[in-house]
């Protein structure tokens, strides 16, 4: 039996979940990414953050973050290739609470947001 999928910490849902080409030629091409993909690209490229960082925001392994964010990479490539819509939507994860205490980052934009105010 396959050892149970761990979720994974995400600091919130992306605000917005489709991006598609101006020009596109058929609504049918969809390629959907994760929301667990979504938060390495955030966390690796938007914040310029080290595998080993964002795995331990995201409460996984490097070697899990490094597979998520290879697989999030390819379907960038393949929708801005083949002008195919990216929708963000689904996974296996768990929104952050923002709190260091109970598994939270303490350091996400959730966080930030409050702090901020």
């Amino acid at each position: 039996m396959p050892r149970p999928i761990k979720r994974r910490l995400v600091c919130s849902l992306p605000e917005f979940d489709h991006y598609a080409p101006v020009a596109q030629k058929s609504s049918t091409d969809v390629i959907t990414m994760s929301i667990e993909e979504f938060e390495t690209i955030r966390l690796i490229d938007h914040e310029g953050l080290e595998q080993e960082e964002c795995a331990l925001r995201m409460g996984v392994g490097r070697s899990t973050v490094q597979r998520i964010y290879n697989e999030a990479r390819k379907k960038i490539a393949e929708s801005l290739v083949q002008g195919k819509t990216l929708k963000i939507a689904g996974g296996n994860y768990a929104i952050c609470s923002g709190e260091k205490e109970k598994r939270g980052c303490g350091n996400c934009r959730r966080h930030q947001r409050g702090r901020n105010r």
